[in-house]
């Protein structure tokens, strides 16, 4: 292919999957393909969907892909919502640039989002409300080291997934998950102390709580558009943990 490369951002939810390709510039160039997360899922379920998924896509050089779970070179560490034994320490990035002939890179999907909304100043923080949370922090731009706080406590005994997550917006109703929302902003603003939080992810939609100055709703499309700073070498080589490795098979 001549000209700018074209990246296959790829979007791993518990709920959908979805991808389009980005420009140089990080744009879709066409509408995003979406469709439901199949379950079960182990590694090879997963691999399968997300190449059936992106088959009527245009053609691109490299993809990225953010997935929810912790992430290390190229690998998962952990899969919340898939579970099973096999994808502890599965190479993704792999498998799927085997499959698609590609460089692929990999990284958690907060993150991803995270440098989708980013304004590289101060200390950033990112959530990602959907089928659970997601967090990402930023300083000056620099991801920090992944904080899993969707399987921390939050209040009393439940953890932020399962006080915020899709399975209870869905039991308790709007105005009260829209409470807990701003009850989990109190709880992050006296963790993190951060100069911004944005919130992101499928569920952001939902939130119509009066919201801090400092908290902003950001567009759940930059689960695709942040794909393309994974190709930018001047973050994807400040990318805590990562090693040369690129995942081209």
């Amino acid at each position: 292919m001549s000209g700018a490369p074209r990246t296959l951002a790829i979007d791993v939810g518990g709920t959908w999957l979805k991808a389009s390709v980005l420009d140089e510039n990080g744009k879709m160039i066409v509408d995003r393909v979406r469709i439901d997360t199949p379950y079960p899922c182990p590694p090879g379920i997963m691999v399968d969907s997300l190449v059936d998924l992106v088959a009527p896509l245009p053609a691109h050089d490299r993809a990225s892909v953010g997935f929810p779970g912790v992430v290390r070179d190229g690998r998962v560490i952990t899969a919340p919502h898939f579970q099973g034994r096999h994808w502890r320490g599965y190479p993704l990035a792999d498998a799927l640039s085997g499959r698609l002939g590609k460089p692929v890179r990999l990284l958690n999907d907060a993150e991803v989002q995270g440098l989708g909304i980013i304004k590289g100043k101060g200390l950033e923080a990112v959530l990602t409300l959907g089928t659970g949370v997601g967090s990402a922090v930023f300083t000056d731009g620099a991801m920090s080291p992944h904080l899993e706080l969707a399987h921390h406590p939050l209040h009393k005994e439940k953890m932020y997934n399962e006080y915020l997550g899709e399975a209870a917006r869905r039991k308790i109703g709007r105005k009260k998950w829209n409470k807990r929302v701003l009850h989990m902003i109190d709880v992050v603003s006296e963790l993190l102390n951060y100069d911004v939080l944005f919130l992101g992810g499928g569920n952001a939609a939902h939130v119509n709580a009066d919201l801090p100055k400092n908290v902003l709703v950001a567009s759940n499309d930059a689960g695709i558009t942040g794909g393309i700073r994974l190709w930018d070498d001047h973050v994807w080589n400040a990318v805590p943990g990562r090693s040369a490795h690129s995942g081209f098979a």
